[in-house]
Parts: structure tokens; sequence; C-alpha cells
């Protein structure tokens, strides 16, 4: 049985595919932290159930190649995937979560729109940062700058190709991929150990950081 996908982009049965996967529950997610670059948490107990659950429905599926941010909740989780797949994780700091600043280690539901951008499941403005900490236009810039790498690679269309990151990062992906400018985002909720699929994976289905 393939992964169960929260979002379907496109579909053909000769390409490849992305998966990209939310990481399990964190230490952080569970107290409801800011965590973007702070490497503080660790998988919960849940989170590792989690990450086995989801893990185990990409056993047979033809993939290639495990990616991971190098922040611990994402590789704990990526571990799990490598274990099953009899992969390498290859890891990549431009998958680490948004750079949150001075938020990081605070309460999530105190981070307010004008520091973040953020407001009402929209991105408001992408140029608004935390102090010390990065704009969602950044994050969107460093994000499609790991795909174009990713889908330049000749290897990596012969078989699906595993991502595993965080929210933030997930959520830029999806936009890019779909060709949704940082401008015209959503910022939808995305739960832990989400899977989204992204069909047809190829340079020419990307969008424009511009």
């Amino acid at each position: 049985m393939l992964p169960r996908s929260t979002t379907t982009l496109s579909h053909t049965a000769e390409a490849s595919a992305l998966w990209l996967v939310r990481h399990g529950e964190s230490t952080w997610n569970e107290l409801g932290l800011a965590q973007g670059h702070r490497d503080d948490a660790e998988l919960t107990a849940r989170g590792m159930e989690q990450a086995a659950a989801v893990a185990q429905r990409f056993r047979g599926l033809a993939v290639s190649a495990v990616y991971s941010s190098d922040l611990r909740r994402a590789l704990q989780t990526a571990d799990v995937f490598s274990k099953v797949l009899g992969l390498p994780v290859i890891t990549d700091a431009r998958l680490r979560e948004r750079n949150m600043g001075v938020l990081e280690g605070g309460p999530l539901a105190a981070a307010t729109p004008d520091q973040t951008g953020l407001d009402d499941g929209v991105v408001a403005d992408p140029d608004t940062s935390p102090d010390g900490g990065e704009s969602v236009r950044e994050l969107y810039q460093r994000a499609a700058a790991f795909c174009d790498d990713l889908a330049d690679q000749p290897g990596n269309q012969a078989a699906d190709v595993v991502v595993v990151a965080h929210g933030g990062t997930l959520r830029v992906l999806r936009a890019y991929l779909a060709g949704v400018p940082v401008e015209q985002m959503s910022w939808e909720p995305l739960a832990n150990a989400s899977v989204l699929r992204i069909g047809a994976f190829a340079p020419n289905n990307r969008g424009g950081t511009e």
C-alpha cells in the first residue's frame, strides 16, 4: 500500500515522485514552543511511533534517496526511513525549519503577525521576519534552491525521492513546486508525520522564486 498523501499536485505513471514528510511529534511540539533552528527538541515516544508508521507505508516502494534536514527531530524521523528502505540519509541544512530568531524557545501561540508575517492562515507579508530570524521569502528561496539542485540530478528522475523536513519547509516546497509565488501562499496546518506527494517531479514543473 502506498503512503497516503494529504496533497497530490499531479501524477503520471512514468515519472518519479517526490515525497515530502514532516517529522514526527517533538518534545517542543508537545509543549507548543517555537522550534526554528534550535536543536534542543527530539521526538517524543508518540513521534517515534508516527515515524515508524509512516515509514512502513514506504516499504516496497522504489525510492532512490532519502534526504533530511540536519536538525535532530527530522534526522530521527529520517533514520527510521533509512532502516526501512535500506538507504543512507543525505542531510542538507537548506531543509531546516524557518529560523524564528528571538521567538525560538518561546510559546508559538504568542508570536504575532508583525513578527512572523503570517496571519489567519496566509502569508500576509513574506518579507517580515522576527529579530534574528528569517522571512518566509528567505525560507522559500533556500528551500527552492535545494529543490532545483535535487531535480537537476538525473538519478533522481529514475525513482521516487523522500525528503524529511519541517512544517514551514514543506509548505514552501509545496508552493514552489506548484508554481505558487510566496506572495500568494497559504499557511495551513500541517500535522506531524504528514506526507505530501509531488507527482511528475522534474525541472519543468517548478515555479519561480521572483
